[in-house]
């Protein structure tokens, strides 16, 4: 019993994690000075674009591909320029934003 007690805190602890830690690469990253989590800036809020996906199994891919390409159109006119993230960081980046409700 005190072992799974164990295992559950520590899966807990684990999992309260990526949500900081992904917002601390948003910040790392620079993606905080043209999107907020809630508020369209820029360009739009991560739970907006969150809402928009929702249910939709290649966005994943898609985004984080947006991310380090950059583009335009989606959201308005003004374009998004490429970050320079790895792949691993831009989809742990998109895999973030698509978690946000």
């Amino acid at each position: 019993m005190k072992v799974f007690v164990a295992a559950a805190v520590a899966a807990g602890l684990l999992s309260a994690a990526p949500a900081f830690a992904n917002m601390e690469l948003a910040k790392a990253k620079n993606c905080l000075t043209c999107h907020s989590v809630d508020q369209k800036l820029v360009g739009p809020a991560y739970k907006d674009v969150a809402k928009k996906y929702a249910g939709d199994k290649g966005a994943a891919d898609r985004l984080a591909e947006k991310i380090q390409k950059g583009g335009s159109g989606v959201w308005g006119q003004m374009p998004m320029p490429a970050n320079p993230v790895t792949p691993e960081e831009a989809k742990t980046l998109a895999n973030w934003v698509l978690s946000l409700k």
